[in-house]
């Protein structure tokens, strides 16, 4: 990087330095919110090489298992925690957490079929879920009303 890249100009005396206005807080970027697709229970059509990269995406931001078919048949299910992307679908692969935590690579070219088989872990509990179901309890009364984790599967 440049030393104008950080408030360094050439022109200015030395140690000078131009500092940047401050912008109102209105004025500061703010990213939306946005609604996650409901994946669960999809098996999607794989035709093109397009198709296979875009499921795949959707699959690694995906809180839950997916089932992978493979080419010869086999079948795979587990939580889809990477994916390494290649110009090629040889080169590209996706590794999975089992049950049994083994973690097996398969590569894109062998994917046969992708489906979102497990129940999504997230659903329904966003800030504004836990929000609603908290004022819904105050409203009925109830007292000392806490953030508690839902037990484990």
């Amino acid at each position: 990087m440049s030393g104008r890249e950080h408030g360094h100009d050439p022109l200015l005396p030395h140690g000078a330095q131009v500092l940047a206005q401050p912008r109102p807080t209105d004025e500061l970027e703010v990213v939306p919110g946005f609604e996650r697709e409901n994946l669960q229970g999809w098996i999607p059509q794989l035709a093109t090489e397009v198709d296979i990269r875009a499921v795949i995406e959707k699959a690694f931001d995906y809180r839950g298992d997916v089932t992978i078919t493979r080419k010869d048949g086999a079948e795979v299910t587990g939580y889809l925690f990477d994916r390494r992307v290649a110009p090629a679908l040889e080169n590209s692969v996706v590794r999975l957490l089992l049950a049994s935590g083994e973690r097996p690579t398969v590569p894109y070219s062998e994917i046969a079929a992708l489906a979102f088989t497990g129940r999504d872990t997230a659903a329904g509990k966003s800030y504004e879920a836990w929000v609603k179901k908290y004022w819904e309890k105050r409203a009925k009364g109830e007292k000392n009303i806490s953030i508690e984790p839902e037990a484990l599967e």
